[in-house]
């Protein structure tokens, strides 16, 4: 549903969209009724994503690219940054950096990183937050969460080791079923040759050394081979970029890594949470 409080948030690719789209139904004449039956939607969504109620979807821009564009790729080269805008605003810079990782390496505590989530579990998630979302941003953040999934078959592969506490299997979101798709999505990651996925069990710190008791990390290098870390709690991201602090960081995960269930014994463990093994 379009709102008039995204004319207020709307970003810089959002409205460059809008404008341009107006300017060039003008020069063919056509009302926005008009454009709406040549792209497929209503005129009252062009109408929306001219007036910035509601931002162009995917779908759109790819329409409105085959119908206005006239080879241009105006439309088309909109689609990537209109992802990013629907990101949180802490999390657009980081998300741009995710699409270009060589490396990426999250450690993750409370639930399952986003790279990983069904679309099922990322709904409860995101729907269950508070303060809560409006119906129309939940769905809008899930799309822009699974659209980073394209990083798992992007070329160059990119090695994502990711790190997360066993509680976090454990923990229920959603329910059962939802639980169980997203155990079974997990193992099927775990099998990429480009994905290791370990497992911190609960009683790693009985021996009183918890190397990740400081919280969610991630830590990654870039194609252009930098090093960048990034924190994130309580709706608010850090991105770090000193080289000493970066370390720090990559230290810190190694540690993690080498306490943790070897990638064999975690995949036994998701397959065993999802009732694949007993």
């Amino acid at each position: 549903m379009a709102r008039a409080e995204n004319k207020e948030t709307a970003g810089p690719t959002a409205q460059m969209v809008a404008k341009l789209a107006r300017k060039f139904r003008a020069r063919k004449g056509w009302t926005q009724e008009e454009l709406g039956k040549q792209i497929g939607f209503s005129g009252a969504s062009v109408s929306a994503m001219e007036t910035l109620a509601q931002p162009a979807s995917d779908d759109m821009l790819v329409a409105l690219e085959r119908v206005l564009g006239d080879g241009l790729d105006i439309f088309e080269d909109a689609r990537v940054p209109m992802r990013l805008e629907r990101y949180p605003a802490q999390f657009q810079d980081y998300v741009a950096l995710e699409r270009k990782a060589l490396v990426l390496r999250p450690y993750v505590t409370f639930v399952v990183h986003g790279l990983f989530q069904t679309e099922e579990y990322a709904r409860a998630l995101i729907g269950g937050g508070y303060p809560p979302w409006t119906e129309q941003r939940v769905e809008e953040l899930v799309v822009a969460r699974l659209a980073r999934k394209a990083l798992f078959d992007r070329s160059p592969a990119p090695l994502i080791e990711l790190v997360l506490e066993e509680s976090v299997l454990r923990r229920v979101i959603g329910g059962p079923e939802v639980m169980r798709g997203q155990m079974l999505h997990l193992a099927e990651c775990a099998r990429r040759r480009n994905v290791t996925i370990q497992v911190l069990p609960l009683d790693c710190g009985l021996s009183g050394e918890h190397s990740g008791d400081r919280g969610t990390m991630n830590v990654m290098e870039t194609l252009d081979h930098d090093r960048l870390g990034f924190l994130e709690v309580q709706g608010e991201g850090l991105l770090i970029t000193d080289a000493s602090k970066v370390s720090a960081l990559e230290r810190s995960f190694a540690k993690i890594q080498s306490q943790a269930l070897d990638p064999r014994t975690s995949l036994g463990l998701i397959e065993e949470l999802a009732g694949e093994r007993k």
